[in-house]
């Protein structure tokens, strides 16, 4: 779903502003695969460190989004929908972390 919004953001993008695309492509689609390697490790440590790494990218791409906003780039539905779905991937990701302690 986090994806799929991005994609969306991007497409509506002026030119010129390709450096916000390539960070907000990069950080949306590091989230579900630093879960997914998370999800496959057996150290508590591990998981815990690759559950971070994708919470770090996704407050990145809720930076980028609001950097877009500021400069009225972004669609207000799409900022809200993705900065809602940011909120909610943070909450999970905090909690997944402190089940894995």
């Amino acid at each position: 779903e986090l994806i799929i919004l991005i994609e969306a953001v991007v497409e509506g993008l002026p030119r010129g502003r390709a450096y916000l695309a390539d960070q907000l492509q990069r950080a949306g689609s590091s989230v579900p695969l630093n879960i997914a390697e998370g999800a496959g490790e057996y150290s508590s440590n591990e998981k815990i460190r690759f559950y971070r790494m994708a919470r770090r990218s996704a407050t990145e791409c809720a930076g980028i989004l609001d950097i877009g906003r500021r400069l009225q780039i972004i669609e207000e539905i799409n900022y809200s929908k993705a900065r809602e779905l940011l909120i909610r991937i943070v909450a999970m990701l905090t909690k997944m972390a402190r089940a894995s302690d």
